[in-house]
């Protein structure tokens, strides 16, 4: 069966094959938030994809000021299209598909934009939460943001109880947060930012927090993240809720990454040398199930403080500010052009553990090396001539773990460019010891103690070809691990991924795509546990086919619809178990005010059962309306379970009705 499917596979990527500039996976025709959630909820996009573009459309590209590789993070250009702005600038048709993504650092006037976020579901026991963006902009080169949030389900401070020997932590209420701040000036040679800001350079191994494919420098950061479902309202051990509270849903909290935060600035000279240096003081979050206490490092116990005494054991939640990091660094490089250049990158972080009385250190598992201070340098370079450009990146992390120490790190990338196409060969090696907490590199998704870019040699090859109505995209990516990860018995495997996709844009009313996927845990080895559920180490495989069509009806209509089919390998089904996916969605702007869009989704994750995964079906429409300078956005969705109850591990969740609700203001 597997040679038939690596034949269909070969099939599908005999046209000019394999990726997208900027390491995208499709561009996308509409850059508002919603339309790149979709995306991702259709398996257009991955969710460092979608984390990138909504970072993008946040801090935005300022082309008067950005460099070579923080224009080359904009959608759906090439190198050479890159390089070809510097002689004719952009055609009507880049400025306007890339807008959503551009900016200015000194507008004329003061510019800006507040948004109030909301968002609930009909069965809310409580009042819903809320998030308000602010930026503004000023023709001196200076701007401000702010992100503040009311939560209701964000645990209080954690404290030791001596006398039960566990940590207890304050029960959530409602209370007004204001997770980031910044300022910033922005001048011809130098630009500094005091509050939250991401930042990375080179290829991402050595430092990146910024989520994009070529960073450059750092970005402000006040992106935040609204909740998209439900959540249990109890989040407490057996025993803790009544069984009414345990059926019970509410909305969650809106959600934000803990970036840096604290002073960045760079310094530009007009020799090509380049200065970045930044300074944090964060306070950092953690799951309860990441920390470990003591000599033996076992997990503590958290539980829930209460009038007296604790209530109940807390589950799978985040204890906030349970540490804060120092953090600094910098970076520097020569430039020799704009396609020639080598740098350096060092930081350095340390842990200080707030909760006293208690020995705290990080698991395994918590994504941050365990027993200190942790830190790494690494030297990049690039070079460019013709067509052709070459980049790398070599590294070494510090740390002071229990047999630790830290790791090397690699990464290689030649990238060979049209206008109109492109090829790109990566290939990367990463050490048992390269715990780096705060590298962006490009790594397949398997985990050594909460790392993906760690124990992994592989290689990836993407090419884009854009023509005036097709365009062909693709991408294989192979790696395997050098020694035992979280399985023993995994050194060795090798794993596959390859996708490609095919989009036709040749009439209005026709405009079909097709792409697919083809993943393999261990190449060459029969499996039946590809989502892990099985013996380990794993071993299976997924393909997954979509197609979809589109047409435009009028300027102010558009349908579209969509089918995937996927075949899994499933332990449960003894060999493979068949997934499928529908989504119909439509357009319309009856005026230029108005904007209305739905869509409905209906998923199977096992074609043979209705009880046992994901059966779903889910309706949402949203309506955008435009008055003056006010844009208010509404959205509801219809959420039903599937599911059928005889035979079911768990009952059918109730239908569900979820609101949610944007104002945005422009001034």
């Amino acid at each position: 069966m597997r040679s038939v499917l690596a034949c269909v596979w070969l099939f599908l990527l005999g046209v000019p094959s394999m990726a997208l500039a900027a390491s995208y996976e499709v561009d996308p025709e509409d850059a508002g938030e919603q339309a790149l959630l979709a995306l991702r909820e259709d398996g257009a996009i991955t969710a460092e994809t979608l984390s990138a573009l909504l970072v993008l459309r946040r801090s935005g590209v300022d082309p008067t000021w950005a460099s070579r590789a923080s224009l080359y993070a904009l959608p759906g250009l090439t190198y050479a299209r890159v390089d070809g702005w510097a002689a004719g600038g952009m055609t009507p048709e880049e400025r306007r598909r890339l807008a959503p993504f551009l900016t200015t650092s000194a507008p004329e006037r003061v510019t800006g934009d507040a948004r109030l976020l909301t968002a609930f579901a009909a069965s809310d026991p409580v009042l819903p939460p809320l998030a308000l963006q602010v930026r503004m902009a000023g023709p001196q080169g200076w701007r401000v943001g702010l992100l503040t949030s009311l939560t209701r389900r964000r645990l209080g401070a954690v404290h030791r109880d001596a006398n039960r020997r566990a940590l207890v932590a304050e029960a959530p209420g409602v209370s007004l947060v204001v997770p980031k701040l910044h300022g910033q000036w922005t001048g011809e040679r130098a630009s500094v930012l005091v509050g939250s800001y991401r930042l990375g350079f080179g290829q991402r191994l050595t430092l990146d927090t910024t989520g994009l494919p070529t960073p450059d420098g750092f970005l402000p950061d006040d992106t935040v993240r609204a909740p998209g479902g439900v959540e249990r309202w109890c989040f407490l051990g057996e025993g803790a809720c009544t069984p009414e509270e345990r059926a019970a849903d509410v909305t969650p909290d809106f959600q934000w990454d803990e970036g840096f935060r604290g002073v960045v600035g760079t310094v530009r000279t007009p020799a090509g040398v380049s200065v970045t240096g930044f300074g944090s003081y964060q306070s950092r979050s953690l799951l309860s199930h990441a920390l470990c206490e003591g000599a033996a490092c076992k997990a503590p116990a958290v539980w829930l403080a209460g009038p007296g005494a604790p209530v109940g054991r807390v589950v799978s939640r985040k204890l906030p500010g349970v540490f804060h990091e120092w953090a600094g660094g910098g970076h520097a490089a020569m430039a020799w052009g704009s396609r020639a250049q080598v740098g350096v990158t060092a930081w350095g972080a340390r842990p200080v553990w707030r909760v006293e009385g208690a020995m705290l250190d990080f698991r395994s598992t918590a994504g941050y090396p365990a027993g200190g201070a942790f830190g790494a340098v690494g030297l990049d370079g690039a070079w460019g001539l013709g067509p052709v450009d070459l980049f790398v990146e070599v590294a070494r992390t510090f740390d002071a773990a229990p047999g630790g120490g830290g790791g090397y790190g690699a990464l290689q990338r030649t990238v060979v460019t049209g206008a109109s196409k492109e090829l790109e060969l990566s290939l990367r090696a990463y050490g048992r010891g390269f715990a780096n907490p705060y590298t962006g590199a490009l790594s397949g998704p398997d985990e050594l103690e909460g790392s993906r870019a760690r124990n992994e040699v592989g290689a990836r090859v993407r090419y884009v070809h854009r023509l005036s109505t097709l365009r062909l995209r693709g991408e294989v990516d192979a790696w395997t691990l050098p020694s035992d990860g979280a399985a023993v018995g995994s050194a060795g495997t090798v794993n596959l991924r390859a996708s490609g996709r095919v989009d036709w844009r040749a009439h209005a009313l026709f405009q079909p795509s097709l792409w697919g996927e083809f993943r393999d845990k261990d190449v060459g080895v029969a499996g039946d546990c590809f989502d892990g559920s099985g013996e380990e180490p794993c071993s299976g495989s997924l393909l997954r086919l979509t197609a979809r069509v589109k047409a435009e009806l009028h300027d102010a209509v558009s349908v579209a619809a969509q089918y995937a089919h996927a075949r899994v390998d499933d332990p449960v089904n003894q060999g493979a178990r068949e997934d499928a996916h529908a989504v119909v969605e439509a357009q319309v702007r009856p005026c230029e005010a108005l904007r209305l869009r739905g869509r409905a989704v209906w998923r199977d994750e096992d074609l043979s059962t209705r009880n046992r995964r994901e059966q779903s079906f889910r309706a949402t429409l949203d309506a955008s309306w435009t008055a003056d300078a006010v844009t208010t956005r509404a959205r509801y969705a219809w959420v039903v379970d599937l599911k059928d109850a005889r035979g079911a591990r768990t009952p059918p969740e109730a239908p569900r009705h979820l609101f949610a609700l944007e104002v945005e203001t422009r001034f």
